[in-house]
């Protein structure tokens, strides 16, 4: 990054080695490091690229519905 960049953000299906992780917080100007896992869990959190494969429905005893006044 250069130029009046301040803030940058680096994506990896991956993982980030040790250099570029020392890289991005010595930079003098914000850099947001989302590996592999981290990508991830940004997809399920969002709804990005993915699709609800099955629902299921938990019930339980309504016990107010079964006693006597």
């Amino acid at each position: 990054m250069s130029g009046d960049t301040t803030k940058g953000v680096f994506i990896t299906t991956s993982t980030f080695d040790n250099s570029a992780i020392k890289k991005a917080r010595e930079a003098h100007h914000s850099i947001i490091l989302i590996d592999g896992l981290k990508l991830v869990d940004l997809m399920h959190h969002y709804n990005v690229g993915i699709q609800v494969k099955t629902m299921y429905e938990v019930k339980e005893i309504n016990n107010d519905f079964f006693e006597e006044d």
